[in-house]
Order: C-alpha cells, then sequence, then structure tokens
C-alpha cells in the first residue's frame, strides 16, 4: 500500500512538473524579441480639447528634449504593441493586393528613438507630411513587393469610403519590429508621418498622440513627473492622460503566461518536496523494518552496492510506474489547457525530459540517506536484534 501511494504521488508530482514546464516554456517563447529597444523608453499619452496645431505638439516636444537625463524625443499616434490598430489593404502598381497592412503615424525620429534598425534609405523630413512618404518594415518589402528594392516605389492604401486611395512613395527601410501583439508574427509595417496635410498643403491640427522619450540612464519612471509637468509648462492645452513605459506595455501582453509560470512552478517545487518526503519515508521504514534482513546478508558477504539495489529496487519500480504514469495523464490532459498555451507542445524534449529528470533525481536523493543507513549497518548488532 505503501508503495502504490509512492507512485501515485510521484505521477501527481511528475503532471505538476509537466504542466509547469509547458506554462514556463509558453512564457519564454512569448516573451520574445520585440524588434526595438523597450528599455529606458517613457511614454506620455496626451491629448487636448480642441485639435492643435503642429507647432504646438513641437514645442512641447523641444521642452522635454531639454529636460536632463532625456536622449531623445519623438511623436507617435500611439506606442507599439499598445493594442491600437490602423490597417488597410495595399495597392502596387495600381493592382490591389491580398496584402492587410497596419499603419502608424511617427514623427521624423521615432525610429532612431526606438532603435529599431534602418535597412535601407532614410528617415522622414520635417517638410513632409501625410499622405506621401512612408517608411516600411521588412515584412511589407516581402509581401508587397516580392523582396524587389521598394525605394521610390509607390503603393497605395484605401481611405475607407471603397473609392479613393492614399498614394504613397516608400522613403526608407527598417527592421521588423511586433506592432500589436507579442504572439502575432511581424505584420507588414508602414510607418507613414504625424501630421497630415490639408488641400492648402498645409500641416493640419491634432487632438491627441503619443510623447516616445528615450533616457539616457536611471530609471525611466523616475523622470515621469518631471516630463508630464514640462509638456503642460511648454503648452498648457496638451494633457498628459497617462504615463508608461515601453517595458510595462511589453509585460502586458505577457502577464497571463507570467502568472501561470509562476503558479505552476511553485507548484511543482511543492510536488517534488512531497514525492521526496514521501519517498523518503518509505525506504527509512522500509530499512528499519528489514534490518535483520539486511544483517544477514551483510553476515554472509553481501557489499554495499548488493544491499542498495536491494532495498532500493521496489522503490525503483514505483517510481518508474508513477513517471510513465504522470506521463501519460499530462499527454492526456494537454488539451483541457491548449488554448493557455503558445507555440509548445507536450512532445517536445524539453518538455518531457525535464520533468523525467527532475522527478527521477529527486527519488535518488530521498533515496540517499536509506541506502547509506543500510550499507552502514553493522552486521553483528543486527543479528542480535529480536
Amino acid at each position: 500500500l505503501m508503495l502504490t501511494l509512492v507512485a501515485t504521488q510521484v505521477a501527481f508530482c511528475f503532471v505538476i512538473y509537466f504542466a509547469a514546464g509547458l506554462f514556463v516554456m509558453t512564457f519564454e517563447r512569448a516573451h520574445q524579441p520585440t524588434g526595438y529597444s523597450s528599455e529606458n523608453l517613457v511614454i506620455l499619452t496626451a491629448s487636448a480639447r480642441e485639435p492643435q496645431p503642429p507647432q504646438v505638439w513641437d514645442e512641447a516636444s523641444a521642452r522635454l528634449r531639454h529636460v536632463p537625463g532625456v536622449e531623445s524625443v519623438a511623436m507617435a499616434g500611439w506606442p507599439l504593441l499598445d493594442g491600437n490598430g490602423w490597417n488597410g489593404f495595399i495597392w502596387v502598381n495600381g493592382q490591389p493586393t491580398e496584402v492587410l497592412a497596419y499603419f502608424l503615424s511617427v514623427s521624423p525620429g521615432f525610429i532612431d528613438t526606438m532603435r529599431i534598425p534602418f535597412v535601407q534609405g532614410r528617415d522622414f523630413r520635417q517638410n513632409e507630411s501625410f499622405p506621401g512618404k512612408a517608411i516600411v518594415n521588412e515584412a511589407f518589402v516581402q509581401q508587397c513587393f516580392g523582396g524587389r528594392n521598394p525605394l521610390r516605389q509607390w503603393f497605395e492604401k484605401e481611405t475607407g469610403d471603397g473609392v479613393t486611395r492614399w498614394r504613397f512613395e516608400v522613403v526608407g527601410v527598417v527592421a521588423n519590429a511586433h506592432y500589436r501583439n507579442l504572439r502575432e508574427p511581424m505584420t507588414p509595417t508602414a510607418y507613414v508621418p504625424f501630421f497630415g496635410t490639408n488641400p492648402a498643403r498645409q500641416r493640419e491640427p491634432k487632438d491627441g498622440g503619443s510623447f516616445i522619450v528615450r533616457v539616457r540612464r536611471g530609471s525611466p519612471a523616475s523622470l515621469a513627473g518631471i516630463l508630464r509637468s514640462e509638456v503642460s509648462h511648454a503648452r498648457p492645452e496638451l494633457r498628459v492622460s497617462n504615463i508608461r513605459t515601453q517595458v510595462e506595455i511589453n509585460e502586458g501582453h505577457t502577464v497571463r503566461e507570467r502568472l501561470l509560470a509562476v503558479l505552476a512552478a511553485f507548484f511543482a517545487a511543492v510536488g517534488l518536496l512531497l514525492a521526496a518526503v514521501g519517498v523518503y519515508g518509505v525506504l527509512h521504514y522500509s530499512v528499519v523494518q528489514r534490518r535483520k534482513e539486511i544483517g544477514v546478508r551483510l553476515a554472509l558477504g553481501a557489499r554495499a552496492l548488493d544491499i542498495a539495489k536491494h532495498v532500493t529496487h521496489e522503490m525503483s519500480v514505483m517510481t518508474a510506474i508513477g513517471i510513465a504514469t504522470g506521463l501519460a495523464v499530462g499527454f492526456a490532459t494537454e488539451r483541457f489547457f491548449a488554448s493557455l498555451l503558445y507555440d509548445v507542445k507536450s512532445t517536445d524534449p524539453g518538455v518531457t525530459i525535464i520533468p523525467i529528470l527532475a522527478v527521477g533525481g529527486t527519488a535518488v536523493v530521498a533515496a540517499l540517506p536509506a541506502i547509506i543507513r543500510a550499507a552502514r549497518m553493522d552486521a553483528a548488532s543486527m543479528l542480535r536484534v529480536d
């Protein structure tokens, strides 16, 4: 009965460790590179009751650049991975494609502030406005231009009325960066000028946007209060409604995975501890109960290794049965939490091998005290035991 209970305990521990491996690997794979440098970035979301001319936004940006510790400042419609999206189907050479590309309005310097690598071409100039020029990522080049050099090529985007289209000339190509979600593949993305142009060829006012601020060192959050006040002092028309770091935005996409990984790792550690206590307790009791038999074997010339094999044989078999049972249960129950997993399967070697080694190693370590005690028994004193 004790051996059966230990096998059940080992199986239960293995299932927990197996699930923990799935969740931890999900967290690691969901927490993948973004394509830009998130560290030392502060995002200030600002708005105005009425649309403000570009000069207002430019003055606020200039004020932020003079704050000690600030390295660079740019503007965008919203930060990357914020959850917002603006997309549309693309026309190339007057022909529609099936490519649904994402767009983000940004100011000159946004690419450098985010540290997205430039592949070729140039950044926007201060006098360029929407529509007209565009900087596209490598996924856009592959899907819309077939990998050909897109510089000085034109593409069009639907405006939403089903009739007219905006026209853009590609002036630069940058590396891929995640736009909306870390779990999604890299989407075709076009960065366009932050300010639009009215029929009089003047830049239009805007009622909202985000200041992207890169600081030189220290904690970006420590400058949050200063940056907020600087925007208000520069232009009282602008109101900062939210301040976040880019790291916080990114980590918001993996909150569920992080929580599940931490909880699963905790319960896996508790399971290993219980399995170790069970193996140790049963083996210790077994050695005590069989000390006279062990004494006889030692008196007849049995070696320490023979005693160790004899003491642990049944426990080894039950541990192996427990691991095999846990593995079967793990495979059978994976489908119940498959929706919580990302880019990981139960058949991945790391998911199965690590729990086997961990549970098996725990059983070996727990068995060592009983093995040492059995091997060190004095044959003469054991034979005198009633």
